[in-house]
């Protein structure tokens, strides 16, 4: 049984562009709910989702609407969108989750997919189809491996993971989570591959 998780993200958006008229609005706090039905902002905003892949679009009086890009350019929908495209196996359908938690924790969304594709052959390794391990984290209930109680769970997990032992430690990038992540050379030059797939799919 996956779990319905909610996560609230806040996002600190340093530009965003209306469209009527071109002005510019600097530093709207934003906050997003993620349990699919409902959006919550702090600047007296409203937001709404047209469909499941639709732009998140927010209402500001009559100055017209507001398009909020979350990362790299993009708005939140399009880059579960994006990252979607390249998840198969168990992976496939669940950028959301990997999109929102990552976003929460200041964790690259990329970077965090694409160690999930390396390390699990792109969902179809027996510990993530068997124990929703995602990371190839050490642990117990899965051989030498770690294992959660769901997909939602292990996703997780698996960025909760690369938070606490590599990005609130300063390691932030591919090439500096590598040495204490893999114990092969040719692992970042993986890592970096499958981000740019991911960006170009």
């Amino acid at each position: 049984m996956i779990i319905n998780l909610k996560y609230k993200l806040l996002f600190l958006v340093g530009i965003l562009m209306i469209s009527a008229g071109g002005i510019m609005i600097n530093n709207v706090e934003v906050s997003y709910e993620n349990n699919n039905k409902n959006y919550k902002e702090s600047n007296n905003v409203e937001a709404r989702k047209n469909s499941e892949l639709s732009l998140l679009n927010m209402n500001v009086g009559e100055a017209g609407v507001i398009r909020i890009e979350v990362f790299d350019g993009k708005t939140y929908d399009e880059l579960v969108n994006q990252i979607n495209k390249s998840l198969g196996g168990i992976l496939a359908g669940h950028a959301d989750i990997i999109v929102s938690r990552s976003l929460e924790l200041g964790v690259d969304p990329y970077v965090a997919a694409a160690i999930m594709i390396h390390e699990t052959g792109n969902g179809t390794s027996r510990i993530a189809n068997n124990c929703y391990n995602f990371g190839g984290q050490k642990g117990s209930g899965c051989g030498a491996y770690k294992a959660y109680s769901s997909v939602n769970d292990g996703l997780v997990g698996m960025i909760d993971n690369l938070y606490k032992n590599y990005y609130s430690r300063g390691l932030t990038t591919i090439d500096t989570i590598a040495p204490r992540y893999a114990e092969g050379s040719e692992w970042p030059s993986k890592i970096h591959s499958f981000v740019n797939k991911i960006k170009n799919a």
